[in-house]
């Protein structure tokens, strides 16, 4: 008798809701979901570690929820990729919008946030899972990449 000597956890997906979609706050430009992300960060530490937010949006751009990424140093945190659309899949998401905070209050991305955008993109055209934007903030304003037409 051939013994079974691998043990495998069981993976379920729940989603249960608070409230109707309708009550949903709906984005539709990247003011609106820096004045969402605003309320819903830490203050204390926006000036100073980089933190990283992403917004889970249905169909009709209805916010489904807001997630913590993560929290990194003064001068960068990890946006993983992999994390990012673990997430989205989880969450059964129609788009997302990634955030990230710049502590020194320069909203210019870098090589690096340019890069990863683009990847969050073309990763989300494999998933179907559209990346609206990405939006640097600071406690007093935004970037935004759609907004500078780079999405």
């Amino acid at each position: 008798m051939v013994q079974n000597i691998f043990k495998v956890a069981e993976v379920q997906v729940s989603y249960k809701p608070d409230f109707k979609a309708s009550k949903r706050p709906k984005i539709t430009s990247s003011k609106q979901a820096y004045d969402l992300l605003i309320k819903h960060w830490d203050i204390g530490k926006i000036e100073f570690l980089e933190q990283s937010k992403m917004i889970l949006l249905n169909r009709e751009n209805r916010v489904l929820g807001i997630v913590d990424i993560s929290t990194g140093g003064v001068s960068g945190t990890i946006l993983d990729p992999k994390i990012i659309f673990s997430i989205a899949l989880k969450a059964n998401t129609s788009s997302i919008i990634i955030s990230h905070n710049h502590p020194s209050g320069n909203l210019k991305p870098s090589h690096e946030d340019i890069k990863l955008t683009n990847q969050l993109k073309d990763g989300g055209k494999l998933l179907e899972i559209v990346v609206w934007d990405h939006l640097i903030i600071s406690n007093e304003s935004y970037y935004s990449f759609a907004d500078d037409g780079m999405m």
